[in-house]
């Protein structure tokens, strides 16, 4: 059988090389023939999608068009193609009567996936096609590789995220992701702006990796011969400015975790963060819920969506159940005031594996993801996370063991984290010092000593809530894509040998 698939592959590859030596030929002749391949820049006057939608406006009319050619049909000394813009795409007709013989034996000569430019005048064909009948055109660049479909079809995912470029091509719906993903952030960016958030830029470099419990990214700065690391949350340079007078602040950008790569997780992403002075958690849940419910209407029109076949609400409000009552209700056990020995032995109980070391918090963590996290499908507010996995959230008043942090889930996604936020310096540098010693026993993953922040605390922060959402699971949600691959242009993928 291994032989077979690899004749199979040989094949394959054999059918590609001889395709793409007949259009190196062809290239040839183009240029023997005084026609320059690869074009100059080209003025058009309209995208196919303008003439379709305008039709009535413009029967008639001359356009001018630009786009790839995605298909041949020739009858007789008539020939149909179809032309492929951003907007869509739209049919050509072409006649020798119209263009002459030389012209039109030279559109003969074209290939499926080149790029033309096209002038000609807008008409219905008999059986109702709104299309463009070319009166001149010109070869804007030569497609020497055929389109997938042609060879072998792009039905390989792998393959797919390798040569997005060819994905997009050939897969409308693919390019559709990716025009509802900008239209996201947009639709982000006008919630923010719209109620006095500041956009603003913090650097990726960072001398010390902070904002979040994430293992990072280490690279090197030559002239200052020192070790930065790609930072893996904005977090604390986005505070340091609520403490400089910035009141509201919000940035989306790149972060980078080196951590596993798996349908939720790639190694950078795009995130949101949003930090408002003078709020606490409650406000920013509330904000959080009318944020997505905003943006999913702004784009799609609604705001139930269709997630693998399940219809997710995100109309507000959403409810809100703080952890400890969440694990109680679906494991039976209840974690609620047990020391971090009592919380051992009841993992233990269950089948969770921990050591002498494994602090309350992270059992409760652990308890959470194996009997709540799967059952979390409609948008569900998670609060009061544990103190010793929440190292930059400010305390519950009454139980101190606890924070003002809370996650919405929706699908068994985590999709966002917010808090108020820890403005007290000294209760900050006690955290940082116990996430220090986590480090020292292995935990790579645990926070480092920011000093600078903490004496940025020492001049006053205010009292604040901070959000921040993955831009990536946000689109995966409304665009019905199972996995982040599907809405990463350039996804990580391991180098082929």
């Amino acid at each position: 059988m291994t032989d077979d698939f690899n004749g199979g592959e040989q094949n394959l590859e054999l059918e590609l090389n001889e395709l793409m030596a007949v259009r190196r030929e062809k290239l040839k002749e183009l240029q023997d023939l005084g026609i320059e391949p690869y074009g100059q820049r080209f003025e058009r006057t309209h995208y196919s999608q303008d003439i379709i939608n305008n039709f009535e406006e413009l029967d008639g009319s001359d356009v001018v068009v630009a786009g790839r050619l995605m298909s041949f049909r020739t009858h007789g000394k008539a020939s149909f193609a179809d032309l492929m813009d951003s907007s869509g795409r739209i049919q050509l007709y072409v006649r020798v009567n119209q263009i002459g013989e030389e012209l039109y034996n030279l559109f003969q000569k074209l290939d499926i996936g080149d790029l033309v430019g096209v002038t000609g005048r807008v008409f219905k064909t008999k059986r109702g096609e709104i299309s463009v009948e070319v009166m001149d055109f010109q070869l804007m660049a030569k497609s020497l590789r055929p389109l997938p479909e042609k060879w072998h079809g792009l039905k390989d995912v792998e393959l797919r995220y390798r040569q997005r470029y060819v994905d997009l091509i050939v897969n409308p719906d693919v390019r559709r992701v990716f025009q509802i993903r900008s239209q996201i952030i947009q639709a982000l960016r006008e919630f923010l702006i719209d109620r006095g958030f500041l956009e603003v830029e913090t650097p990726m470099l960072n001398v010390i990796a902070g904002g979040a419990v994430a293992r990072p990214f280490i690279t090197h700065h030559n002239a200052l011969d020192m070790d930065l690391y790609l930072r893996i949350a904005p977090e604390l340079y986005l505070k340091r400015l609520l403490v400089g007078g910035f009141e509201r602040v919000f940035e989306i950008g790149k972060n980078f975790r080196n951590e596993g790569i798996s349908t939720k997780h790639n190694p950078e992403f795009t995130a949101v963060e949003i930090y408002e002075a003078y709020a606490d958690m409650h406000d920013m849940m509330k904000m959080t819920e009318d944020l997505f419910f905003f943006i999913a209407n702004k784009v799609l029109g609604t705001a139930k969506v269709e997630f693998q076949g399940q219809i997710i609400d995100l109309t507000p409000p959403w409810p809100r159940i703080p952890m400890l009552e969440a694990i109680k209700e679906h494991s039976g056990v209840d974690l609620n005031g047990v020391d971090d020995a009592e919380a051992r032995g009841l993992a233990k109980a269950r089948g969770i594996e921990v050591d002498e070391n494994t602090s309350y918090g992270k059992i409760v963590e652990e308890f959470f993801d194996r009997y709540v996290e799967p059952k979390l499908i409609q948008p569900t507010f998670i609060t009061e996370h544990p103190v010793e996995v929440s190292p930059l959230a400010k305390r519950k008043k009454d139980n101190p063991k606890l924070t003002e942090r809370f996650e919405p889930f929706m699908v068994t996604w985590e999709m966002a984290n917010g808090f108020s936020e820890l403005n007290d310096p000294i209760d900050q540098a006690h955290r940082f010092r116990k996430q220090v010693e986590e480090r020292q026993k292995g935990d790579e993953e645990a926070h480092m000593m920011d000093e600078d922040y903490i004496r940025a605390l020492e001049y006053g922060m205010p009292p604040a809530a901070g959000l921040g959402i993955g831009i990536d699971r946000l689109v995966m949600l409304l665009t019905n894509s199972p996995s982040i691959r599907d809405v990463l242009l350039f996804p990580h993928m391991r180098p082929r040998s």
